[in-house]
């Protein structure tokens, strides 16, 4: 008998995990999710054919592992309703808990809940959504090797998956793979539009400029070659990449992405010192009364 999933929150990063689960042969029948909205309970039950329903705590009942796909913002009056039902619960009963929202932190999250429960946090980012996504993962002390292992089967459902030890380099995640798709769309983006100034048709640029990031980016990871050695082989000295490096070179480019990447990571530990202090700032109870 395969693991009972729960999810409270039906939005894209639900479907994609729900779509990829499914894929992997997980049974629809185990699989049930909560969220407000009608139109998007009617959708997930007609493309996926599993359970839904508007109550969490009706999702939350009977599953060994629950995903916490709900905005940041709505996170600490949804654990404190969930927190009611699992504390119903004996500790060993109580399911494994993934939280994708970002900038929640573990502990934050725990006490919000109000009870024990084992909770795993985890950093994804939108190519899962295509399942190719690159998801970090950290387990509190709680978390037991099984429930480590099934959270691994649920996020590897949207791609790879690896794991941190300590919980604060997830904000280092957050500045490579979850800000970065946006960085590569950015370079994606300068090299189509300096195509175009040197002649090139504007569809012609953009196929041209995709189909290259796209072939590196499988050479990088199909090769097991690390990325300076694939520059190299692509650089002959005097030639035409090697006067383009040099120009990046000279322009900072490494130094401009260390410095972009620090601001995503200290925001990110700003915006998760703000999100933890929601009930303080609120003077919400936490550990009872329903969202």
């Amino acid at each position: 008998m395969s693991e009972r999933l729960a999810f409270i929150g039906a939005g894209n990063m639900a479907r994609s995990l729900i779509g990829g689960l499914l894929q992997d042969g997980h049974p629809a029948g185990d699989i049930c999710a909560s969220d407000p909205s009608a139109a998007s309970c009617e959708a997930l039950v007609a493309e996926f054919g599993v359970h839904c329903t508007h109550d969490n705590r009706t999702a939350l009942r009977d599953a060994d592992c629950v995903v916490l796909a709900v905005k940041p913002q709505v996170m600490h009056a949804v654990a404190a309703e969930l927190g009611v039902e699992l504390a119903r619960l004996a500790a060993p009963a109580r399911p494994l808990l993934i939280s994708i929202a970002a900038g929640i932190r573990v502990a934050d999250l725990a006490r919000w809940l109000g009870c024990e429960a084992a909770l795993v946090r985890c950093m994804p980012n939108t190519p899962a959504l295509l399942r190719a996504g690159a998801t970090a993962l950290f387990a509190d002390g709680a978390v037991s090797a099984s429930q480590r292992a099934l959270a691994q089967r649920v996020l590897a459902a949207a791609g790879v998956t690896v794991w941190v030890d300590d919980e604060a380099q997830l904000d280092a995640v957050t500045a490579l793979s979850g800000s970065g798709p946006a960085y590569f769309f950015a370079v994606l983006e300068a090299m189509q539009t300096a195509a175009v100034e040197l002649g090139l048709p504007a569809d012609m640029a953009r196929q041209l400029a995709i189909e290259t990031c796209y072939g590196a980016a499988r050479m990088a990871r199909d090769s097991g070659d690390q990325p300076a050695e694939l520059r190299r082989r692509v650089t002959s000295p005097g030639g035409t990449t090697a006067a383009a490096l040099a120009a990046f070179e000279a322009g900072g480019l490494e130094a401009l992405f260390a410095t972009g990447m620090r601001a995503a990571r200290d925001r990110a530990v700003e915006l998760g010192d703000q999100l933890g202090r929601v009930d303080r700032v609120s003077g919400d109870a936490v550990s009872g009364g329903g969202a």
